[in-house]
């Protein structure tokens, strides 16, 4: 890093300027939906999110009032079922997660000294798809088709027999939309905060708020695709009758629970640490001091990210799992604790090292009250990691409480601070006096509602039911607990109220530094981003150079220009932010929108089910697909090919391989493939272990046709070297040697899925009579939707080269073609060997 010299100073030409906010320009009118620019895109994604926490809200508002008194009958016991379940599954799915991503496609390019993120047009993606996925999927509450079984969906009360309704479907495939929105903006968060950074902002200097969103994307990659697996077996179980967790033909439901809550229990991290994050970054201002232990709070931050993929059987000490199993998950409940406590500590620390009074602004109140509630939570939960308590308090209103002290402790009032900490930077500054009303109310009213829980709790009151008996002392715990409930429904209103009258998204050039903040989201960020990219030599840049304002917008750092004529990223290396490259990003465009209409609408028409507008809808985002990458990625390179972006640093305007962001993002796709087909074999492993050896295959079913799978595995290997033929040949792209590996691949490919296919069928092994069956068939399918996905993006691989559009330099379509598909080829030969080799090699 102490290789990067200081950039030229001297004054820019205002036509650099200009040039700037042309190509930055926002769409006007109508067309403006079209636009993929984070300043537009992370406020209304922050609003919307907002906008599901007020109509979870008003559900909660009637759980409430249903039990304010005993025997109300306000809702009969199947809409209960419905609120209670569309509550919890539209807080944890449509705001907590989609919050946290909000916030951080909002604030990061700046905080980085980035103009933008390298995948805008797939944020833009992730928030339609949300949006409009997520409005439909609410919706559903009016017509009695929503989901009912809890936002946990345990089978066997929503198997085929118990839930014969489409309220079950509605969950499985609705959410899907949701889990693919918040993995594509993982993706995208992950990338641009590796390779995105300003120069000389190493890994050492990079913001916490930063780190705690590379810990929470990571998260998202290796705990959401358990959630979609097991919503994938579930749904599958319900349409076709493959029993994964009907325990008289071989399945188990404590399967569902394995993947849903190694899922659930991660997800309470995935939304506490960017939130902890954010107060990383408002303590320091709020003190005026740097960050006491700054490299501990980091540690913390990967370590408690790191051990909460230990806790999922939390959520499962009372469901028979040995009790020595259940001592180390104990531990690791324990040991999770103690980077939390770091964390609080050295916020305290922080506060204590400034040696003067703490401004109790709006955002500092929110902070303060977030240490009073999550710490009562976290004693909450340090008690139910104790076995012999759980066993009494599990599924009692005191859980209840522990659940919502943590979460509206540890995620809301954070997510609060920092909207009032942050809307100077996105745009305008929101009143402190009604800010601190709003504080007030949300803090009474929080600990007025969820204290009496844990007293209900102690004196047996089942959580899920929709009424109580009188007589049973339970009387005065619930109508406070209701009662506080109205008054958290006020602060959140009295919030509303502030935002709709105060906040107007955009930054205005000159704003002020509202906070006296060190990091860089204060610079000046209109359209265009930051007028030049600065040099960081701080972890607190503004504190360290005051004048650093003054030079980035007077141009005199890195990049002050438009060097071809588009938007552009400046692409670093991912620990010492060394430039590489200057890298293309997305401007407004349709494909995206076309793409997220169809892929909301092709999930919600499969609940009907409704198959062939479900066709319809996955043509549709097929072809907002194909135009979105068409015409908007691999453009080669345009205009000069080397470009000084000053202080003598000379960059290429385009790159290919590993160093290209895009090649970064294929990698993280595979990860999460990767991680779904390992829940896929341990499914198929821990119905095996409960199974034993004797019924595996069960009478009646036989072992995969080893012939026909030894010709896969040859078909396979021989597909992945037509690729890695067809990439060593391609030169200048307009030979055929190329093509002909592209097309031998193609048909290469087809014949493994197909001779795969047929080794099951000779068995024969039948999905429909028993677990082993389906979870054989279930590894299958998931290998053929990865092989249909990898046969498609050759084809549109082969297109691009008879187009003209592919060659030496301009190989990013073949080479991320070649990653994904040599992926498919591994993950299709660990199938076959698990599949054929595991079952023989049982005694």
């Amino acid at each position: 890093m102490s290789d990067i010299p200081t950039p030229n100073a001297l004054p820019r030409p205002e036509a650099e300027l200009a040039e700037l906010k042309r190509i930055w320009r926002q769409p006007p009118g109508w067309r403006a939906l079209s636009e993929v620019n984070n300043g537009l895109i992370g406020p209304l994604f922050i609003a919307t999110a907002l906008l599901f926490f007020l109509l979870a809200g008003l559900l909660g508002l009637v759980i409430r009032a249903q039990l304010a008194f005993p025997g109300l009958t306000l809702v009969n016991p199947d809409t209960y079922n419905q609120v209670f379940t569309m509550h919890g599954t539209v807080m944890m799915f449509l705001f907590a997660v989609p919050a946290v991503e909000a916030v951080a496609i909002a604030l990061l390019p700046s905080m980085l000294g980035a103009r933008e993120l390298p995948f805008p047009r797939l944020g833009a993606y992730a928030f339609l798809i949300y949006l409009i996925g997520g409005l439909l999927f609410y919706a559903s509450i009016f017509f009695g088709i929503a989901p009912d079984g809890g936002w946990f969906m345990y089978p066997p009360l929503t198997s085929k027999a118990y839930s014969p309704g489409i309220n079950t479907d509605m969950y499985l495939l609705g959410i899907g939309f949701i889990e693919i929105s918040a993995i594509a903006g993982a993706i995208e968060l992950i990338v641009g905060i590796l390779r995105c950074r300003a120069p000389g902002m190493t890994l050492g200097r990079m913001p916490i708020y930063a780190w705690g969103i590379l810990v929470f994307a990571a998260m998202v990659i290796f705990a959401f695709p358990a959630v979609i697996i097991a919503s994938t077996l579930l749904e599958l179980e319900r349409a076709f009758d493959w029993p994964f967790f009907l325990p008289e033909r071989g399945g188990d439901p404590m399967l569902w629970q394995h993947l849903f809550w190694f899922f659930g229990h991660p997800e309470v991290y995935v939304i506490f640490l960017p939130a902890a994050a954010m107060v990383s970054m408002i303590v320091p201002a709020m003190a005026q001091a740097r960050l006491v232990a700054h490299s501990m709070v980091v540690t913390a931050l990967v370590g408690t990210g790191f051990l909460s993929f230990g806790l999922w059987v939390h959520h499962m000490y009372t469901t028979g799992i040995p009790p020595l199993s259940l001592s180390f998950f104990a531990a690791a409940g324990f040991a999770v604790s103690i980077p939390s406590g770091l964390q609080v500590f050295a916020w305290i620390a922080t506060f204590a090292s400034a040696g003067k009074r703490i401004r109790f602004t709006t955002p500092a109140l929110f902070i303060l009250g977030f240490l009073f509630i999550f710490t009562l939570g976290g004693l909450t939960g340090v008690m139910v990691s104790v076995t012999p308590f759980d066993w009494q308090a599990h599924d009692t209103y005191f859980i209840v409480a522990h659940l919502h002290y943590v979460l509206i402790g540890g995620m809301v009032f954070p997510l609060f601070s920092a909207l009032y900490y942050w809307a100077p930077a996105l745009g305008s500054q929101l009143s402190e006096r009604l800010g601190k009303t709003a504080f007030w109310l949300l803090f009474l009213g929080t600990n007025l509602t969820f204290f009496p829980m844990h007293i209900s709790g102690f004196m047996g009151m089942p959580r899920r039911i929709y009424t109580f008996p009188s007589g049973f002392g339970l009387e005065l715990w619930n109508l406070l607990s209701s009662i506080g409930a109205a008054m958290f429904a006020a602060g959140a209103l009295v919030l509303l109220v502030d935002v709709v009258k105060n906040f107007r998204i955009g930054g205005q050039e000159g704003q002020e530094n509202t906070w006296n903040a060190g990091t860089m989201e204060w610079l000046d960020s209109p359209e265009y981003g930051l007028r030049s990219i600065p040099l960081v030599r701080d972890r607190y840049p503004l504190w360290h150079d005051p004048d650093l304002k003054r030079q980035v917008e007077a141009g005199g750092h890195f990049l002050p220009f438009a060097a071809t004529g588009r938007r552009e990223a400046l692409i670093g290396s991912p620990a010492e932010a060394t430039p590489q490259y200057i890298a293309f990003v997305a401007g407004p465009g349709w494909g995206h929108v076309v793409a997220a209409v169809g892929t909301a609408g092709f999930f919600l028409a499969l609940t009907g089910p409704f198959l062939i507008p479900a066709a319809v809808f996955f043509l549709i985002a097929l072809a907002g697909f194909i135009g979105w990458v068409w015409h908007g990625t691999d453009f080669g390179p345009v205009g000069p090919e080397r470009v000084d972006i000053g202080g003598g640093i000379v960059l290429p305007t385009h790159a290919t391989g590993p160093v290209t962001t895009s090649w970064w993002a294929m990698v993280c796709t595979m990860l999460v493939s990767g991680t779904s087909y390992a829940c896929l074999i341990g499914s198929y492993l821990f119905l095996w272990l409960v199974n034993g050896d004797a019924m595996w295959p069960p009478a009646g079913q036989g072992l995969p046709a080893l012939g026909w799978g030894v010709t896969a595995l040859a078909l396979y290997g021989g597909a992945a070297l037509s690729l890695v033929v067809a990439s060593a040949t391609l030169h200048d792209g307009r030979g055929w040697t190329h093509r002909l590996a592209l097309l031998a691949g193609l048909g290469l490919l087809t014949a493994g899925m197909l001779a795969d296919g047929w080794a099951l069928w000779q068995g024969p092994i039948w999905p429909t009579l028993h677990a082993y069956g389906a979870s054989a068939w279930g590894l299958f399918v998931w290998q053929v939707a990865h092989v249909l996905i990898a046969l498609l993006m050759g084809s549109y691989t082969l297109a691009r080269s008879l187009a003209g559009k592919l060659g030496g330099q301009r190989r990013l379509t073949l080479d991320n073609t070649r990653l994904f598909w040599l992926y498919t080829v591994a993950q299709g030969a660990v199938g076959i060997v698990l599949l054929h080799g595991f079952p023989r090699l049982l005694p």
